[in-house]
């Protein structure tokens, strides 16, 4: 059997049904381009008939149509390619007026890192396009606001229940299905809204019935999804603690998400003691939320959800009307600027975490802020040379510790000095891996061969080597005088070694 929704697919505008004043202005739009020449987004709840209609437009226009689905392909070389170059070419296989019409569906998903800048291609497309543009989207203000401005907005509602059952009455009729009336009420009341789902549903039903009854409609709950701004506008306006608690069900978003949502947004319809109140709800909302995080169960989520549904549903004091326009968490914005700086920071924890034996967070809390002020703008240069060198810090890790710019001439001459530093300790903690043990014995023991300065040098301070171990007086009476104390140059060569492993860390600079 084949799939109804797309048998029984609107083929003109006439037939779309429950969205007349969407549909008219779609119409409008389309016979008024060559005058406003702009894209325009058609936005709506998933199932209300967008798509169809901007096909079913195409087909009175007599306009072929270029389509290409967000999901698909959403990189900027290929809207360049596909939308890029239909929006602006009048072709031979064009049709009246030689125009065609170019849909992009789900255009709502043309944002974030994953879109490689697909959302930016998109709106200059729709600026500079020389062809109509149908952008049909579910939720319109997850599109980008200079993409918002460039087109004209058609909303699409939900269809209502009395436009849904004609829509499945002649379907049925068509394909020789028996029926009763109660039971296309019942699907189209179960849908809310979705005529798509609706057919669905209708089939699946008929699939498996000779006669379609009530009895044999199986009113299960679906799968849908609300809105995050549906959501918030039933919460903070329509209802009350029970119904917003139940309403946030059907949100897809964490419980800490939605924290974010809404105490961003209930200052915009709150005041006085009724935000307070809020408030008060949404903090202990965080403190269960807090005691997830610290123990990992999360049954303690819906404690959460009670606290920042119901409550701040509960403190409304009056009626609440009119549109607001609600806004995604500023806290998102935040993170996404400071991402960089936090990198960097998280990077420097990590690295003393491992250098000092403990955790990130308290060198993060602690040990990060205790260095900057110890070198805050490099004041005490000899130890933040020595801290760069500890910590192996490039420019922009010790601009971050001390305050000063990383492009600053005294931050690169420090970084410098603490990599001259580290190859000297490395030479000093190397004890006798850079020589020959073979050439020394015959420098001491034996006569020296001739060579270059260098050698000679070399030679010479073998020469005072064999000096002392053969009794020089000066060196001797500086043993003496050593042993008088119970030490020699053995055993403070030996502490030395003792306590400079090279692992000391904060010691290493202070």
């Amino acid at each position: 059997m084949s799939d109804w929704t797309e048998t029984y697919r609107p083929t003109t505008l006439s037939e779309v049904r429950g969205n007349n004043k969407a549909r008219d202005n779609l119409e409008e739009w389309a016979k008024t381009w060559d005058d406003h020449r702009e894209a325009v987004i058609v936005h709506g709840s998933p199932g209300v008939g967008k798509t169809s209609a901007a096909h079913a437009l195409a087909n009175d226009m007599g306009w072929p149509v270029m389509e290409l689905n967000a999901s698909d392909s959403r990189g900027a070389d290929v809207i360049e390619r596909v939308a890029g170059e239909a929006s602006k070419s009048g072709t031979l296989t064009g049709g009246e007026s030689g125009r065609r019409l170019v849909i992009l569906d789900e255009a709502d998903n043309f944002h974030g890192n994953a879109d490689y800048g697909g959302s930016r291609e998109v709106t200059r497309v729709v600026k500079e396009a020389n062809q109509p543009v149908v952008l049909v989207a579910n939720e319109f203000y997850d599109m980008s606001n200079s993409l918002r401005n460039a087109c004209e907005t058609i909303e699409f509602r939900d269809v209502s229940k009395r436009s849904i059952v004609p829509v499945l009455r002649d379907i049925c009729r068509r394909e020789g299905v028996e029926f009763e009336e109660e039971a296309l009420e019942k699907i189209a009341e179960s849908t809310s809204g979705d005529l798509r789902s609706a057919v669905n549903d209708l089939q699946a039903v008929a699939e498996e019935a000779e006669r379609l009854t009530a009895d044999d409609v199986v009113t299960s709950e679906r799968d849908r999804t609300e809105g995050i701004f549906d959501f918030l506008d039933a919460l903070i306006k329509e209802e009350d603690a029970e119904g917003a608690l139940r309403a946030s069900y059907d949100v897809d978003e964490t419980p800490d998400e939605l924290l974010n949502w809404i105490e961003d947004n209930v200052p915009k319809d709150y005041a006085g003691e009724e935000l307070a109140d809020a408030y008060g709800y949404l903090s202990n909302a965080d403190r269960w939320l807090g005691r997830v995080r610290a123990t990992q169960n999360y049954s303690f989520w819906r404690y959460a959800t009670d606290n920042m549904t119901a409550g701040v549903a509960a403190s409304r004091r009056e009626e609440k009307g009119g549109w607001t326009r609600y806004g995604p968490p500023s806290y998102w914005s935040k993170l996404g600027r400071t991402k960089g700086t936090r990198n960097t920071r998280d990077a420097i924890a990590e690295r003393i975490a491992e250098r000092e034996g403990t955790s990130v967070a308290t060198a993060r809390r602690e040990v990060l802020p205790y260095l900057s002020a110890m070198t805050h703008h490099c004041r005490n240069r000899d130890l933040t040379v020595r801290m760069a060198a500890t910590y192996d810090l490039d420019e922009s890790e010790l601009s971050f510790v001390t305050g000063s710019g990383k492009d600053t001439n005294k931050v690169q001459s420090i970084v410098e000095d603490a990599e001259d530093l580290l190859e000297e300790e490395a030479v000093e903690h190397s004890g006798s891996a850079f020589f020959d043990a073979g050439d020394t014995d015959s420098s001491v023991g034996g006569e020296p061969d001739e060579g270059t300065e260098s050698e000679a040098a070399q030679r010479d301070g073998q020469a005072t080597l064999a000096s002392t171990a053969d009794g020089d007086e000066s060196t001797s009476g500086t043993n003496a005088a050593a042993a008088s104390d119970g030490t020699t140059d053995d055993d403070e060569t030996g502490n030395r070694d003792e306590t400079d492993d090279g692992q000391s860390g904060l010691n290493d600079f202070f």
